[in-house]
């Protein structure tokens, strides 16, 4: 039985097609990558750091990178043009091309700093965390304060023109790797909890710092727990003002559900199918067991939902109009059909869902290399804010809903 041929023919009212000029830039990007991301350029390559750092340069230089950033902060600073961006996100991945410095430091505190951050700050963190020198760690989470983070208990005190920090953090992903930390802690501990939060930067190579790794179920070690014990950061270092910590931490986790409510779900169902059509399941190709193949059908529906409401969240933003909670429910749709995705993964593979990933790096995926995916749909559904709370948002603030009578 043949795998159906997956349509993805669009309704006529709803017209998709880029316009003459926007098919010139197109084809421009597409140009551009041809001349300064040759494969045999990257085969050949002996630092692939620097023929990265090289390519991202000469990428802003034409517009391409860091687009909404002012060239005085090292972006191209370009006019917002939604349907431009798409544009080259596509190109980009096409070709395998390297975006923007991976990382919080570009999508969520160089966001931050331009909308809440003192112009120093702008000029003295922005140039260097775009370039990928300034590696940021997120200080948010605690044992104690996760999805309720306003309960937060580590603390900032004010000695001598310094916060001097005391803090036990957790989650912090890839804080080894880290140069600074944008950190959440309580500077007024009289106030209401929402209001005796500050948002500090810091240094983490000095005394007092402590990172440890925590050991996943995957094998990796991509989380950190850190310990901060009289760590001190300058007084000004400090973005909004002093006990306003919760509101600019706000902006700072809209970026960071934007960045995850953007992943290709449809790339990664198309994993799925494939996936379907190469393993065997009792002496048949996978995609041929009906519950397996209604399962693949069902969440495929749900992809298709999704890249419309994509669409739609992008129509908003090219004519202007506000995208209001749409960001929070393409959040929450992507993740959940990943951990669907995910879950039908896991019931193809069966037994090998126990073996550690392959890593052959021959490019392919091999059945037990969905290990990661699998353990990563659980970890989207809780960054950024827990799949709960974005439905809380969503009925309170969207829709008007009364609050839970408990909360």
């Amino acid at each position: 039985m043949a795998w159906p041929t997956v349509k993805k023919e669009i309704p006529s009212a709803m017209e998709l097609a880029y316009s003459r000029e926007l098919a010139s830039f197109k084809s421009e990007v597409e140009q551009f990558l041809e001349i300064s991301w040759k494969l045999p350029m990257r085969e050949q390559a002996t630092d692939r750091k620097s023929l990265a750092r090289t390519f991202r340069s000469e990428a802003t230089r034409k517009g391409y990178l860091y687009r909404g950033i002012p060239k005085r902060y090292g972006g191209s600073e370009q006019a917002a043009d939604p349907l431009r961006a798409q544009i080259i996100r596509d190109c980009f991945e096409r070709a395998r091309a390297p975006m923007e410095v991976p990382g919080n430091g570009v999508t969520m505190l160089t966001p931050t700093l331009l909308e809440a951050g003192a112009e120093w700050q702008r000029e003295m963190f922005i140039p260097k965390t775009l370039t990928g020198e300034y590696r940021w760690a997120q200080g948010y989470s605690e044992p104690n304060a996760g999805s309720d983070l306003a309960s937060l208990r580590s603390t900032a005190e004010l000695v001598n023109g310094e916060w001097v920090i005391n803090a036990h953090k957790i989650w912090t992903t890839h804080a080894y790797e880290c140069t600074h930390m944008f950190i959440l802690v309580r500077t007024e501990p009289d106030a209401p909890k929402h209001d005796g939060i500050s948002y500090l930067l810091l240094k983490l190579d000095q005394p007092g710092v402590e990172i440890r790794r925590i050991h996943q179920i995957s094998g990796q070690s991509d989380f950190c727990e850190v310990f901060l014990e009289n760590v001190r950061t300058p007084a000004d270092w400090i973005v909004g003002e002093r006990g306003t910590g919760w509101q600019v931490s706000r902006t700072t986790l809209k970026h960071e559900r934007n960045a995850i409510g953007g992943a290709r779900t449809a790339r990664t169902f198309a994993s799925l199918v494939r996936l379907a059509q190469a393993t065997t399941v009792n002496g048949r190709p996978a995609v041929e067991d009906p519950a397996i193949r209604d399962r693949i059908l069902a969440v495929e529906g749900y992809v298709e939902a999704q890249l419309c409401s994509g669409y739609y969240q992008l129509t908003r933003d090219v004519s202007g109009n506000p995208a209001g909670i749409l960001p929070l429910l393409n959040k929450l749709g992507a993740t959940a059909i990943g951990k669907e995705i995910a879950a039908i993964a896991t019931d193809i593979i069966a037994e090998r869902a126990l073996q550690m990933p392959s890593g052959s790096g021959s490019g392919q995926r091999h059945p037990e290399e969905w290990l990661n995916q699998i353990f990563g749909s659980l970890a989207l559904t809780i960054a950024g804010g827990t799949s709960n709370i974005q439905r809380n948002v969503i009925a309170e603030r969207g829709l008007g809903l009364p609050r839970d009578a408990g909360r």
